[in-house]
């Protein structure tokens, strides 16, 4: 992930000074523990100033309005209680080539600084720290004891201080080309490597773009460069420093992320305040989706196989159990045939009541023949009350099983980050587990959206133009079917194997042809457990033919009146491209 250098923190607050200041402070919302969102309100606009403090994203831009969720985090709330109706009057650097800039508030416009948010964007030692006009910090969103940090510790109470100077030389556009050259190239090196070490407020993106755009490699020696590429090298670094002398930049995406220098950009943009916001959104969602994802899926895997192992057990103990019918019989011959029992015999063979077969039956040679056969009834009644009351066992681990396997397989579908509504599928799916028991609900940190948002099915075109809706997961699953879900519509199921509730939505009076009957079945056999089969057997019906049985978990469902098609997964992966996510 790029981090925010010091020209993008430039360019962010540069913007930030001239389209929002000054501005009153209406609201602070804290989005999760590495983010606060602060509402402010201009003559004639409203925004939200959002400032993140994550190791690998740290960052500060105009970002959307928070969700409407509760808010419980403390740090928000002291924030909040100090800097609410108060006005934001300046953002300034708190000393040069530092990446840390002073968020200042006051009563109003032109009057003193009551309270200074300082943030500071430095990687993982990112923080943002509010104090008080004699700079006594009053809360921290990172609070470092001593026995943390003994060179600068971040306490409340104490008197904040400007992190470490930063060593390098200060970049200068009075420097001369000879000079600059001779300190680059002292000691041999990568000519990227060579820059970062010499000189302060650098990043590895905007050096590697920089040495690029010169028509060099990042990784080529400074040993092996002619004057004539040390010229063109000097050019771009004399562009980027008059370009921060003039704060003038120009945001745009680049093949490996963004700058705004204008240099490699694939697509240009109108302001740096979108840039990030949009990149910092993506890159730390597609970081939690797959967090998320590895966690829900090693915990599912981890209960599955503790079940099937129980399953195993229950088979073998029911399997064993079947053999009741055998020692009754046993028994039965024996009673039935007192007379040929000889004391001291270890076996007799006796022939079978129905098919006159022999049967061999074992014998205690200490006991006699009704003693023999009272065993016998005795190890057959224990038997078959252990079949009893394993047989429920086994049901209710098997539909275990099957719930989990289900739940499984949907997080297997969304199989990486395309949008904010493959986080979402994963986080009601969170939420579903939780419900149920499988997870702690202080497990995982961020909230959902509550549940009346609206559900972000897959949704489809059939070739006659009809809607087809796909559940994500078990709770758009049943909200698809036992709530979206009318008369006109017909519902698809992979036929008894795990999978998506896919909806093939109809006008009154409509009746839908075969190719989107085989349109819905192929996307039904693709969203399922057998996505990798060439054929699946699909089902549909009418959806009120459609029941969720009496306390059934979530997605579990039955049918009857069912026709079936044979879906084909490859076809279904085929119109992935008309998907309207």
């Amino acid at each position: 992930m790029q981090p925010v250098d010091f020209t993008t923190l430039i360019a962010a607050v540069c913007e930030l000074r001239s389209l929002w200041l000054p501005a009153r402070t209406e609201q602070v919302h804290q989005r999760n523990r590495f983010t606060i969102a602060i509402a402010l309100r201009t003559l004639d606009k409203r925004g939200w100033l959002e400032i993140c403090w994550h190791p690998q994203a740290a960052h500060i831009c105009m970002s959307s309005p928070p969700p409407r969720i509760p808010d419980t985090f403390t740090f928000s709330q002291q924030l909040i209680h100090q800097l609410n109706g108060l006005a934001l009057v300046a953002i300034e650097e708190v000393a040069p080539w530092e990446r840390v800039v002073d968020l200042q508030f006051a009563r109003r416009p032109g009057e003193s600084a009551l309270w200074h948010l300082y943030v500071e964007i430095m990687g993982k030692y990112s923080n943002v720290i509010l104090t008080d006009a004699n700079k006594v910090i009053v809360t921290a969103a990172h609070q470092v004891s001593q026995q943390q940090s003994s060179v600068r510790p971040i306490q409340t109470g104490q008197t904040y201080e400007l992190p470490p100077s930063l060593s390098g030389a200060v970049p200068a556009i009075s420097e001369e080309t000879c000079r600059w050259i001779e300190r680059v190239s002292l000691v041999p090196g990568a000519v990227g490597r060579c820059l970062l070490k010499n000189y302060r407020g650098l990043s590895p993106a905007l050096v590697q773009s920089m040495v690029r755009v010169a028509e060099l490699d990042p990784e080529q020696s400074t040993a092996s460069l002619e004057p004539a590429d040390w010229q063109r090298l000097f050019s771009y670094w004399l562009e980027w420093l008059q370009n921060l002398d003039k704060l003038q930049f120009f945001p745009g995406w680049t093949a490996k992320g963004y700058t705004v220098m204008g240099w490699e950009v694939t697509e240009p943009v109108a302001n740096t305040q979108g840039l990030l916001n949009h990149y910092y959104t993506h890159e730390l969602n597609q970081q939690e989706f797959t967090n998320l994802r590895n966690q829900l899926m090693q915990k599912l895997s981890n209960i599955l196989e503790k079940l099937r192992l129980k399953a195993r057990t229950f088979s073998d103990r029911l399997q064993q159990s079947q053999g009741a019918d055998v020692y009754r019989q046993q028994a039965d011959l024996l009673m039935a045939n007192l007379q040929a029992w000889q004391p001291g015999r270890k076996e007799i063979v006796l022939r079978d009541f129905d098919t006159s077969e022999p049967v061999a039956i074992r014998l205690e040679p200490e006991k006699n023949a009704v003693q023999n056969a009272q065993k016998l009834y005795k190890q057959a009644g224990k038997l078959k009350r252990a079949r009893g009351a394993v047989e429920p066992l086994l049901n209710d681990v098997q539909a275990e099983i099957d719930y989990l396997e289900q739940v499984e397989d949907a997080i297997y579908q969304i199989d990486k980050y395309r949008s904010t509504d493959d986080l979402e599928a994963l986080y009601e799916i969170r939420e579903e587990l939780i419900g149920q028991k499988i997870l702690e609900d202080t497990q995982y940190l961020r909230p959902t959206a509550g549940p009346d948002s609206t559900p972000n099915f897959h949704k489809f075109r059939a070739p006659s133009g009809f809607e087809v809706l796909i559940g994500r997961n078990n709770r758009q699953n049943d909200r698809l079917t036992f709530r979206l879900a009318n008369d006109y519509d017909l519902w698809f199921h992979a036929q008894e194997i795990p999978g998506a509730h896919v909806l093939l939505r109809l006008e009154p009076g409509a009746v839908a042809e075969d190719r989107d009957l085989q349109f819905s079945a192929d996307l039904a056999a693709y969203y399922s457990r057998s996505r990798q089969s060439d054929r699946v057997p699909v089902v549909y019906t009418q959806p009120k033919h459609v029941y969720k049985p009496k306390g059934a978990k979530p997605g579990i469902a039955i049918y009857k009146q069912e026709r079936i098609l044979w879906g084909q997964p490859s076809q279904g992966e085929r119109y992935l491209g008309m998907s309207n996510r």
